[in-house]
C-alpha cells in the first residue's frame, strides 16, 4: 500500500480546500513518511514510517 505508515497504518485524510469565497474543492493530507532502515525480527529491513512513530521510538533503527 502506498502512502501508509507500515507500523501504525496512518494514511491519507480527505477534506476540502476552502477559498475566501467559500468555494470547496477536494484535497488530501498525506502523512509525513520517511524511509528508514529498521530492525524487524532480528534483521534490517527498509520501512516507510511516519515521523510520529520515529519520534515516539516505535522504530528500532539499524546502524
Amino acid at each position: 500500500m502506498a502512502r501508509v505508515c507500515e507500523l501504525c497504518g496512518k494514511g491519507p485524510v480527505a477534506g476540502h480546500n476552502v477559498s475566501h469565497a467559500n468555494n470547496k474543492t477536494p484535497r488530501r493530507w498525506y502523512p509525513n513518511l520517511q524511509r528508514v532502515r529498521a530492525i524487524v525480527d532480528g534483521a534490517p529491513r527498509r520501512l516507510r514510517v511516519c515521523t510520529r512513530c520515529l519520534k515516539s521510538n516505535r522504530v528500532v533503527k539499524a546502524s
